[in-house]
């Protein structure tokens, strides 16, 4: 129905998670709307939290904010299609429009690797030199290395979406994935295929293991230090520093590190199982990670403790 044997066609087909009855249309739209809600609410109160309160204004509350907006970004650019496909039955998605979504998942995904980069060196400096952190890490390093994280990706990804865009369409217009990405459009195409998936394979490579590389770098210097300090309660108290900041990495490298092992050792998922499998760890760190940062950010839970406490404060002093 959907194939073509033309050059130029003018509309993509979501496909979303083949094989679903369409009796689960409504759960899966509806669960898809939540999430999308939690990733909406979570970040926009991270961002609102820390611009407003005056004592959140450091380095790393600030990297903390540059995450939760490439989350917010993420979660804006994907959802809404595959939403509209469930709940309305709206599968189509205009050609240019396509290629714009795809875009911006790269672009996002690669700024948010390069920014876990800059909140390593966070606290890398924080623990290697703690006295000289104040002066070597201020606001404006940690503005300026997120601001470069977010310029990189976006130069590379014109060139990427561009070669992408040359590619003759003659297979199908059908994108197997709930979103439009590099890999789902470039197998529609019929000539130049392989040398333009490489390109983008190499600097997808490059986005996700060099900040990768320095991540793991840092964190083994980190407790290679920590384990030197003389008092236990000193080494708990440093490695509690960088718990936000690890949990937050393990969930955006390690389903990543874990479906390329998979693929290069042999290791096949079906479509609908790998489709999934995307989903699951494209989206679901960015609807967990605020919870991250309010709950396992010392300054945070805080300041959320001090309103909550006065609030009953407040309420109780009224009813009395």
């Amino acid at each position: 129905m959907f194939d073509t044997n033309v050059t130029r066609i003018n509309n993509f087909f979501i496909l979303g998670f083949p094989g679903l009855s369409p009796k689960y249309y409504g759960p899966a739209s509806a669960l898809l709307f939540i999430l999308f809600l939690a990733i909406g609410v979570g970040n926009i109160f991270i961002l609102a939290i820390v611009k407003y309160e005056k004592s959140l204004h450091k380095p790393t509350y600030l990297i903390f904010c540059h995450l939760a907006l490439t989350d917010l970004l993420f979660g804006t650019v994907t959802l809404p299609k595959v939403i509209s496909k469930y709940w309305f039955d709206d599968s189509i998605i205009s050609f240019y429009g396509c290629f714009a979504q795809m875009y911006f998942v790269h672009f996002l995904g690669a700024t948010h690797s390069f920014i876990l980069m800059v909140m390593a060196l966070d606290r890398f400096i924080a623990i290697i030199s703690p006295l000289r952190y104040p002066i070597l890490f201020t606001n404006g390093t940690a503005s300026v290395l997120c601001g470069i994280s977010w310029l990189m990706p976006s130069s590379w990804m014109v060139g990427i979406v561009f070669d992408a865009l040359t590619l003759p369409f003659c297979n199908s217009n059908i994108i197997v994935q709930c979103y439009c990405d590099h890999i789902a459009i470039t197998v529609l195409g019929c000539e130049h295929v392989q040398g333009v998936q490489l390109v983008a394979f190499g600097l997808a490579m490059f986005s996700l293991l060099v900040p990768l590389a320095f991540i793991i770098f840092s964190y083994f210097v980190i407790i290679g230090v920590v384990m030197r300090l003389s008092s236990s309660e000193g080494r708990i108290k440093t490695l509690s520093t960088c718990s936000p900041q690890l949990l937050i990495t393990c969930l955006y490298y390690m389903p990543r590190c874990f479906v390329y092992l998979a693929n290069n050792v042999g290791f096949s998922f079906s479509v609908p199982v790998r489709i999934v499998v995307v989903m699951l760890y494209s989206l679901l760190p960015a609807a967990v990670n605020p919870i991250i940062y309010c709950f396992k950010t010392k300054d945070i839970k805080e300041h959320l403790k001090r309103k909550f406490f006065m609030g009953k404060i407040n309420t109780s002093t009224k009813t009395g």
